[in-house]
C-alpha cells in the first residue's frame, strides 16, 4: 500500500478561509474531487489526523470530522490499529495512476466530453445591460405592480391550514380557483365564452407559443408569419422544422388577400398573429380583417395562433375584440398573459382553446413544467376575485396613456428630423421610422457611453427599412425626458 508521505496532500487539499463551506467540508470534497480523477487510488493509505491537520494548518478535530464524512459516504475505510485507506475503486488508465494538476482539482470541465446538435435557429443577440436607462421593446413599469397586495395574498394563503394543497403534485391544467376566475376575466374583457376546461396555464406567452408548436406542427408544415413578426416565434417555429412564409403587413394589419393568394395553391397549416397591436410595428387589425381571416380559416383549415400579449392597455378607443371572441370553428388558439399587466418575472400566462385541445396540450405540459405554480395561481385568482388586478390594469393604463403621450410630444419636438412615427393605439411601445442615413449599430453604441442602453433587437435595418422599436412603459417623466434628450445628443453629434 502507498505510503501517505508520496501524495502531496498540501496541493490537493487548497482551502478557501473565506468561503461559506465549512473546512470539514472543503477536506472531504477535495478527497473525493482527487478520489474521482484517479490522484488517490484505490487502498492508498491517508496520513493521521495529526499530521494531515499540521500539514493544512487545521485544528485535528476538522480532519476527524472530515474524516468520518468521507467514512460515511463509503469513500474510505478506517481500521483500529492499522490506519485509514481509500476503500473506491477507480478504473486506472493503462495500469498507471492517473496525473492531475492541483487546478484542475477545483474547476468544472470546461466542455462536454460528448457531441450533440447545435442550433444556429436559437441564437438571438443578448440585451443585457447594468446601466439603469433603458428603452425595450415594450415592457411594463414593475414600480407600478401591486406588490403589497400580491405578497398580503400569497402569505395570507401559506398561513392558512389548507395551504398544503398547493404545495403537492397536481395533474391538472393549472390551478381550478385560478382557471376559473381567469375564464370569468376573459369573458368579461375579451368577449369570450369559456369556462375552466378551456384554459391551460403557462410561464408566459412564449412557453405557450412553444407548446402549441410542438403539438401543432410537424416538420415542413407551413407557417405564415407576418413581414415583419415577433423573433422569439420565428425561432420557435423554425425550431419545430416549420417551413416560414411571411406576408406583408400594412397599416390595417396583416394582408388578408396576399394569405388569400397562398392559400389557393399552398397547403398552410398555421397562420401567427398578434393583431391587437403587431409585433413590431403595433398597428391593429382591423375589424373587417378579423372577420376574413376566421372565413379563410374555415375554408382552408388553418389554425389561427393568436398571441394577445398586451391587450389590456389601449387608449384611444375601446380594443378591438379578440378573434378568438368570434371563432365558431374551433380554429383559433388564443395565448395571453399578465406578464406585461403585472411583471415580466411573474411568469403567469395561459392558453385558451377547446376543451379537447386543452387536454392534449396539458399532456405535453406535465412533462416539462408538471403543473405550475399553483401557490402563485390562487393568489392571482384571489385578487381576480376581488377586482385587485382589475384596478391595477385601470390605474396603470392612465399611467402609461400619460407616458405615450409625453413620448409622442417629445420624439416630434426633439427627433422630428430624423424620425416620423404615428403614435400607438395601445400597447406600451412606438414604432419609429428613421432616415436611412443613419447607422442604428452606432447610435446604439453611443447610446451606451451615455449610460443609455439601446438594445440591438430593437434596431430593424435593411436595405429597404431602418426602423426602431421603442419602449416606454419602463420609463416614467424624468427617465423618458433624459432618454430622448440622449438621443438628440448622439444624432446631433453624427450629423
Amino acid at each position: 500500500m502507498n505510503s501517505p508521505v508520496e501524495i502531496p496532500f498540501d496541493n490537493i487539499i487548497l482551502l478557501d478561509r473565506l468561503s461559506g463551506t465549512p473546512v470539514y467540508l472543503q477536506i472531504a470534497h477535495k478527497m473525493i474531487n482527487a478520489i474521482q480523477r484517479g490522484l488517490l487510488s484505490n487502498g492508498a493509505r491517508l496520513p493521521g489526523t495529526r499530521a494531515l491537520a499540521e500539514t493544512l494548518d487545521v485544528h485535528r478535530k476538522t480532519v476527524v470530522a472530515a474524516y468520518q464524512e468521507l467514512h460515511a459516504q463509503g469513500w474510505i475505510e478506517m481500521l483500529p490499529n492499522k490506519g485509514t485507506y481509500i476503500t473506491y475503486k477507480l478504473q486506472e488508465s493503462g495500469g498507471k495512476q492517473l496525473l492531475i494538476n492541483a487546478e484542475d482539482l477545483v474547476s468544472y470541465p470546461r466542455a462536454a466530453g460528448f457531441s450533440f446538435d447545435k442550433s444556429m435557429l436559437l441564437d438571438r443577440p443578448v440585451s443585457v445591460s447594468n446601466v439603469e436607462l433603458e428603452f425595450t421593446d415594450g415592457l411594463p413599469d414593475v414600480r407600478l405592480a401591486p406588490l403589497d397586495k400580491l405578497a398580503k395574498t400569497y402569505s395570507g394563503i401559506l398561513r392558512r391550514k389548507n395551504s398544503r394543497k398547493y404545495l403537492g403534485y397536481s395533474h391538472v391544467e393549472g390551478n381550478r380557483f385560478f382557471r376559473e376566475k381567469l375564464a370569468a376575466y376573459l369573458n368579461n374583457t375579451r368577449g369570450l365564452h369559456i369556462n375552466a376546461e378551456n384554459i391551460l396555464t403557462t410561464r408566459g406567452v412564449q412557453m405557450g407559443i412553444y407548446l402549441a408548436s410542438a403539438l401543432l406542427i410537424k416538420r415542413g408544415d407551413r407557417v405564415v408569419v407576418g413581414d415583419l413578426s415577433y423573433y422569439t416565434a420565428n425561432m420557435i417555429f423554425q425550431n419545430a422544422g416549420a417551413n416560414m412564409i411571411s406576408i406583408p403587413v400594412d397599416s390595417q394589419g396583416i394582408s388578408v388577400e396576399a394569405l388569400r393568394k397562398l392559400c389557393e395553391t399552398t397547403p398552410v397549416r398555421m397562420l401567427y398573429l398578434t393583431p391587437h397591436h403587431h409585433y413590431p410595428t403595433t398597428v391593429t387589425l382591423s375589424a373587417e380583417r378579423r372577420m376574413e381571416l376566421l372565413s379563410l380559416s374555415a375554408k382552408y383549415g388553418f389554425i389561427i395562433l393568436e398571441d394577445d400579449h398586451d391587450y389590456d392597455f389601449h387608449y384611444n378607443s375601446s380594443p378591438v375584440l379578440p378573434l378568438a371572441s368570434a371563432d365558431r370553428a374551433g380554429m383559433v388558439v388564443y395565448i395571453g398573459s399578465f406578464c406585461k399587466a403585472l411583471a415580466p418575472g411573474l411568469r403567469s400566462g395561459y392558453m385558451v382553446a377547446p376543451a379537447n385541445l386543452i387536454a392534449e396540450l396539458g399532456k405535453l405540459r406535465r412533462i416539462m413544467d408538471r403543473q405550475g405554480d399553483l401557490m402563485m395561481e390562487q393568489a392571482l385568482g384571489e385578487m381576480l376575485d376581488d377586482g385587485e388586478i382589475q384596478r391595477h390594469i385601470k390605474k396603470a393604463q392612465k399611467v402609461y396613456h400619460q407616458r405615450r403621450d409625453l413620448l409622442s410630444t417629445q420624439l416630434d419636438a426633439q427627433l422630428g428630423e430624423y424620425l416620423t412615427f404615428k403614435s400607438p393605439p395601445g400597447g406600451l411601445a412606438f414604432w419609429t421610422e428613421w432616415r436611412k442615413d443613419i447607422n442604428l449599430m452606432r447610435v446604439s453604441k453611443a447610446c451606451l457611453k451615455q449610460n443609455l442602453h439601446l438594445p440591438q433587437t430593437l434596431l430593424f435595418q435593411t436595405g429597404k427599412l431602418s426602423a426602431v422599436r421603442l419602449g416606454f412603459g419602463n420609463l416614467n417623466e424624468n427617465e423618458m425626458t433624459e432618454a430622448v434628450l440622449i438621443l438628440k445628443d448622439i444624432l446631433d453629434k453624427m450629423h
